[in-house]
């Protein structure tokens, strides 16, 4: 039995006239397909059944060649795990010089866990960054935990990052014992240091973050400035083990461009929005077009749960959802090299982050029953 496409709201009215109610997209002869067969060439009908020709000829075995790994190269994966608003994605982002993971002044900004990659001549690491710890209450942050704790099981340096400007707290707590279970080599990431330090300093916390991790080697930075990360990467490749590249050396990510678009328009929503409306957003890209002349067409829809959230999304005379579509289309831009139309939707599903159909529908995986 299929899931059902979760039920939809109206979309939102334009700015200047109003649209008619969006009613489901019908299921596509391709969504009611059967599940792909073996190659029918190869195969001979016998009544209603197959059978397989001992002389089936599937050409010759390809081999696949990888280029020769230099003695001594170094790779490896390394999970950052943190309380929210730690800077983990601007952490990762400074380190690769690109804009890989979406960062916003708002908690709980990276819902998925994205992979960022770099290579040198001597050594690559991908980099996984994660859902900020929080408590678990609602569907959607139960799938962000348990994203979370899954990105820990592979990891060969795990990097507890916490708020140089911030008293350690329970969820730091729990982010250090996810990373003691995950039995690979620690770094205790002390970040945000710019904040403690200068005229107008935050209180310092770093003395209380090492006291609550007193075996991790710490390293003091800021993602902001740039300082310390030097040092964080010569103390992440004593660490590394050897062995061969898992990916191509011109590979950055291994995030589908739509999933980095809509989180970047996600990013922009926050940031417009502020504190004003918290987590219940979402957003799906629908349809992606290059088009002539270099120019990339975007449509996306932004999810919210109720109808008040909806005209917060908007704005008056819907100078809200501008704002945000051209803060987000710099970033795309940014991002791409590329020149973008973008264009955006605001439409209410009601109760998404509590509805494992809807939260499918939006990309998402949701937790186990286990």
């Amino acid at each position: 039995m299929t899931d059902e496409i979760p039920v939809w709201g109206d979309a939102a009215p334009s700015p200047t006239e109003p649209v008619e109610p969006v009613d489901p997209p019908e299921p596509t002869e391709a969504a009611n397909a059967p599940e792909p067969t073996d190659p029918p060439e190869a195969a001979v009908a016998a009544g209603d059944e197959l059978e397989w020709p001992d002389t089936a000829d599937w050409g010759d075995p390809v081999e696949v060649l990888m280029p020769p790994t230099p003695e001594g190269f170094r790779s490896g994966y390394v999970a950052l795990i943190g309380r929210p608003n730690v800077g983990k994605s601007s952490l990762i982002n400074a380190l690769l010089g690109e804009r890989l993971a979406p960062t916003s002044p708002v908690p709980q900004t990276t819902r998925r866990r994205l992979l960022g990659i770099m290579t040198e001549d001597d050594f690559q690491i991908v980099f996984v960054d994660t859902p900020g710890l929080h408590q678990a209450k609602l569907r959607l942050s139960q799938m962000m935990l348990q994203d979370a704790r899954a990105s820990l099981v592979d990891a060969d340096v795990v990097l507890v990052v916490v708020d140089s400007a911030r008293e350690p707290g329970e969820e730091d707590r729990l982010a250090q014992s996810y990373a003691a279970a995950a039995g690979a080599p620690q770094l205790l990431v002390l970040n945000k240091i710019d904040l403690v330090t200068g005229g107008n300093a935050l209180p310092d916390y770093r003395a209380a973050h090492r006291a609550e991790c007193p075996d991790l080697p710490a390293v003091d930075v800021s993602a902001l400035t740039g300082d310390g990360l030097d040092t964080l990467m010569a103390a992440l490749l004593e660490r590394l083990p050897e062995g061969p590249p898992f990916f191509p050396a011109d590979q950055v990510s291994d995030v589908m461009e739509r999933d980095v678009a809509a989180e970047l328009i996600r990013e922009a929503a926050l940031r417009r929005l502020s504190e004003e409306l918290p987590h219940a957003i979402a957003v799906r890209v629908d349809d992606w077009k290059d088009r002539p002349g270099g120019l990339v067409y975007i449509h996306a829809h932004l999810y919210v749960e109720r109808e008040s959230q909806k005209g917060m999304v908007i704005g008056r005379g819907g100078r809200m959802l501008r704002s945000i579509g051209a803060l987000a289309r710099e970033g795309i831009e940014h991002w791409l090299g590329q020149r973008v139309y973008l264009e955006l939707e605001v439409r209410v599903l009601k109760g998404w982050r509590k509805n494992p159909r809807m939260l499918r529908y939006l990309g998402f995986q949701p937790p186990s029953r286990d």
